[in-house]
């Protein structure tokens, strides 16, 4: 099969990975939510060859993503798993969680369910991380966003532009805490948290 390709993923994958930089290098077990085409995956698979980078994603974007892990064939990239969050999770423990781009596509009740399963996965001290365009305040932080925004109800009245706040009491209740929020090109944003030890 052609592999899927989202030029997204190509633009945003040096400055997560400088994140990933600062977070990862203890880690030995990445759980990625979301996995999408499986560039990612691949990309940051390939440059932290001690961590296995486990991926997921619903049904139909598994196909696309062990694609691109055949390609790559690097060793520490297993099988892809069918996750939807508001169903049955695999086991842990995962010492790392990554997402991107994904709260603004699934619905709200999507993102609650997933924060509400990071407890029974995470070993302690796990880092969870998170990229992706958020409001503040209830407010857009760019024109651009919020035209995003009007894109992404447009597609679905379920998805759209979360607002931190929001985000964040979730994790709150999850038992995380935030590390950073950091600042990411074209008005997004990296999210990072530490579970409890």
């Amino acid at each position: 099969m052609d592999k899927p390709h989202s030029p997204s993923c190509e633009r945003n994958r040096e400055p997560i990975l400088a994140v990933l930089r600062d977070y990862l290098p203890d880690c030995r077990r990445l759980l990625e939510i979301g996995s999408g085409t499986g560039q990612h995956a691949v990309y940051f698979a390939a440059e932290f060859p001690h961590l296995v980078w486990q991926g997921s994603d619903l049904a139909d974007n598994l196909p696309g993503i062990r694609a691109w892990l055949a390609e790559a064939g690097l060793a520490n990239t297993p099988v892809p798993l069918e996750l939807d969050v508001t169903g049955a999770w695999p086991s842990g423990p995962f010492d790392a969680l990554f997402s991107a781009n994904t709260l603004h596509i699934m619905p709200w009740s999507g993102v609650e369910a997933l924060f509400r399963g990071l407890p029974a996965v995470l070993a302690p001290g796990a880092r969870v991380i998170v990229y992706g365009p958020f409001n503040y305040g209830g407010r857009y932080t760019s024109d651009s966003n919020a035209a995003f925004d009007e894109w992404l109800k447009a597609r679905g009245a379920h998805q759209g532009i979360r607002d931190f706040e929001a985000v964040d009491a979730l994790a709150r209740s999850a038992g995380l805490s935030l590390l950073e929020d950091r600042a990411m090109p074209a008005n997004n944003r990296c999210l990072v948290w530490r579970a409890p030890d």
